[in-house]
């Protein structure tokens, strides 16, 4: 039996929207592929019904690895993820983001010596009290092709010693999904609101930083409350931090509406429709500057710097979200701008590099493809 060619590994609900044209690129292009969903987002809403709508395969396998501290998160992860590539070894490893799951699969397959891809390299806040951020960087370090979104990625690689022969600007696969699924997203929670409220905002806020103790959670809903009496708010809350925030008093806000984390349809309908996005996630970033749509990220620093520099996305703290909001809504976004090859062709180019990556010039692959 030949090796397969390779083996896709995710495993959080940001992964998803960003591997899907990868791997539908490669299926039209007769690649051998296999899907190893880890289970770090275990959560139907977090997980399987983003598969759904995305249009993405069942999984070839779903480790259940679940919930845990980083360190038993990552040990549980190790072991199954060699488990799976000694049993399926492939030509090589593709990992996606910066999540736990994206570091345990390079470091398994760094070890066996499988080549690693990994897509959306180079992205850096800084901010190395950010897991992300460690996980970014060991990714990076490890993988023999590298991957970027922007500019911005691609400068920071070449910063940190990486040749150029292994990085390749393919664009954001991540806005691939959002450019094909964009006339399918869900108005119904949208209408719903908006039959009651002038507009509101769209709220997802779970980073440690924000919600992991107490008196964290305490000031995001004292800022919230603050927010709420100008504006209506709608916060799917993430089960990371949920059980802080509610003990400071998030249900008890007026003009919020609280829901489970969303599938991916209903919730970029939400953001579409939305005034604005308060948020400390790094893809709605982005998703949000495709959509024209304001982003207040709340954190020091951005490893997606492109959304503040094109003109859709501001950083903010706690003491000055309020009034950054207000401004904005008052005045309006202004001129912004899409960031270069973020087109709904990244998973295209992607495929491209990793079928150079694996021996398989991507042009022959492409007329096999034509001519079967």
């Amino acid at each position: 039996m030949s090796r397969l060619d390779f083996l896709h590994v995710v495993g959080a609900r940001p992964n998803f929207p960003k591997a899907a044209p990868v791997l539908s690129a490669l299926a039209v292009r007769g690649a051998t592929q296999r899907l190893v969903h880890t289970g770090q987002h275990y959560d139907d809403s977090l997980s399987e019904s983003f598969f759904r709508d995305l249009g993405i395969r069942h999984p070839d396998a779903n480790l259940n690895i679940g919930s845990g501290s980083h360190a038993a998160q990552t040990a549980a992860l190790l072991v199954a993820l060699e488990e799976e590539m000694l049993a399926h070894p492939p030509k090589a490893v593709v990992v996606y983001g910066d999540v736990n799951s994206t570091l345990a699969a390079t470091l398994v397959a760094s070890k066996l010596q499988f080549p690693i891809a990994h897509v959306e390299a180079g992205l850096r806040s800084g901010d190395r009290a950010m897991p992300e951020e460690v996980n970014r960087i060991v990714t990076d370090a490890l993988a023999a092709s590298l991957l970027t979104t922007s500019n911005d990625a691609t400068e920071n690689l070449i910063r940190e010693g990486h040749g150029i022969e292994s990085i390749a600007m393919v664009g954001n696969t991540m806005i691939d999904s959002l450019l094909r699924l964009r006339p399918r997203f869900d108005s119904s929670l949208p209408s719903m609101i908006e039959n009651r409220h002038a507009g509101y905002l769209v709220v997802t806020i779970h980073r440690p930083v924000n919600v992991d103790s107490a008196r964290s959670a305490s000031r995001v809903v004292r800022v919230l409350a603050e927010l709420a009496e100008e504006t209506h708010l709608v916060f799917p809350v993430h089960p990371r931090g949920r059980r802080n925030l509610e003990s400071a008093g998030l249900a008890s806000i007026p003009n919020l509406t609280l829901t489970n984390p969303l599938p991916y349809l209903e919730f970029m309908g939400l953001v579409e429709s939305s005034l604005g996005v308060v948020t400390d996630s790094g893809g709605v970033q982005e998703e949000t500057t495709v959509l024209g749509v304001p982003c207040f990220t709340l954190r020091t620093t951005t490893e997606r710097p492109v959304t503040v520099s094109v003109g859709t996305n501001s950083l903010v703290s706690l003491e000055s979200v309020v009034s950054t909001v207000s401004a904005t809504l008052a005045n309006g976004l202004g001129p912004y701008a899409i960031p270069p090859l973020w087109d709904g062709n990244a998973g295209l180019r992607a495929a491209n590099v990793l079928q150079n990556l694996v021996g398989v010039p991507a042009e022959l692959s492409a007329t096999e493809s034509n001519n079967g």
